[in-house]
C-alpha cells in the first residue's frame, strides 16, 4: 500500500467496516498470519462460518480503498462476578502499510459499538507480554490494565 492511499499520516481513513463473509477468507488468512497466526484460506473460511454460525461471536473487517486492511472479532460472554455480559475482543489486526491511520481505533469504536448493543458491560482484551506498541495503544484509546492471565496449554488448543 504506497502514497496518499490512506490521506496524510494520521487521518482516518474512509474505512467500510461490515461483518465478514467467506469472499474474505484470503484476507482473513493474511491478516491472521500478519498478527502471528498462521492461517490459510481453507483454515479462515471454516472460522468465518463457525463465527457466522454463533449469534455470540462477531468478525468485523475493515476495506480502505477497496482492500481488506484490518479485522477485530468478538465473543460475548456471560460474566458471573459481575451478572453481566462481557465483550472480549479476541483479535485485532492493522496491516502494516494501514497503521497509524486511525484504524485501528475505527476498529476499536465498532467494537464497543458492538458490544453495547449486544448489551455488555464491558470490553475488554488480551495482549501478548511482548507487544509494548500494542499496549500504549490500548491504553490511548481508554483501556486500563486489568488483571494478570495465566494461559495452560490443553493439547493442540
Amino acid at each position: 500500500m504506497s502514497g496518499g492511499h490512506f490521506g496524510h499520516p494520521g487521518s482516518l481513513p474512509d474505512a467500510d467496516l461490515r461483518s465478514a463473509s467467506l469472499v474474505d477468507a484470503d484476507d482473513v488468512a493474511a491478516l491472521l498470519c500478519e498478527l502471528g497466526y498462521p492461517c490459510d484460506r481453507n483454515d479462515a473460511a471454516r472460522r468465518i462460518r463457525a463465527i457466522g454460525e454463533n449469534d455470540r461471536q462477531a468478525l468485523v473487517v475493515a476495506r480502505v480503498g477497496g482492500v481488506v486492511s484490518g479485522l477485530v472479532a468478538l465473543d460475548f460472554m456471560y460474566y458471573l462476578p459481575l451478572d453481566t455480559v462481557t465483550c472480549r475482543i479476541t483479535a485485532l489486526v492493522v496491516t502494516s502499510g494501514a497503521r497509524g491511520t486511525g484504524l485501528g481505533r475505527q476498529l476499536l469504536k465498532e467494537a464497543e459499538r458492538r458490544a453495547r448493543a449486544g448489551g455488555a458491560a464491558r470490553l475488554e482484551l488480551s495482549s501478548g507480554s511482548q507487544r509494548t506498541d500494542a499496549h500504549a495503544f490500548y491504553k490511548a484509546c481508554g483501556f486500563s490494565d486489568g488483571t494478570v492471565r495465566f494461559i495452560k496449554r490443553l493439547g493442540d488448543a
